[in-house]
């Protein structure tokens, strides 16, 4: 049997201040690694920014595609479509086929005739 010496209230003393620097620096140790976690460079408000931002970019990016698409077909119609490059060449630059008439009115002719009409 081994009998262990009587080490006195200076020694239980010190082993208790031990344990509670013990678990001050535990404690310390857990907050700054919860707030670490949260609010830290790379931490859990960060990486849901982050998710959204990224969902954010994954719909621009379909939106891009989509209108890529679009676009690819409007110029494939306009390579192979006569009639839709007839439609623009009328729409755009104003030109008409031999024997059609062209009327034009003029918004300022209008306004004039209305003012004149107004007492």
């Amino acid at each position: 049997m081994v009998l262990k010496s009587n080490r006195g209230k200076q020694w239980l003393n010190w082993q208790r201040r031990l344990v509670v620097v013990a678990q001050v620096a535990g404690m310390g140790a857990c907050v700054w690694l919860f707030v670490t976690l949260f609010f830290g460079e790379m931490g859990l408000l960060r990486y849901v920014a982050m998710r959204n931002y990224s969902g954010q970019l994954e719909s621009d990016l379909s939106a891009l595609r989509n209108e890529t698409a679009s676009l690819r077909e409007d110029i494939a119609r306009l390579q192979h479509d006569p009639a839709k490059i007839e439609q623009l060449a009328r729409e755009q630059l104003g030109y008409v086929r031999k024997g059609e008439t062209v009327y034009q009115l003029n918004d300022d002719a209008a306004d004039t005739r209305e003012r004149r009409s107004k007492p």
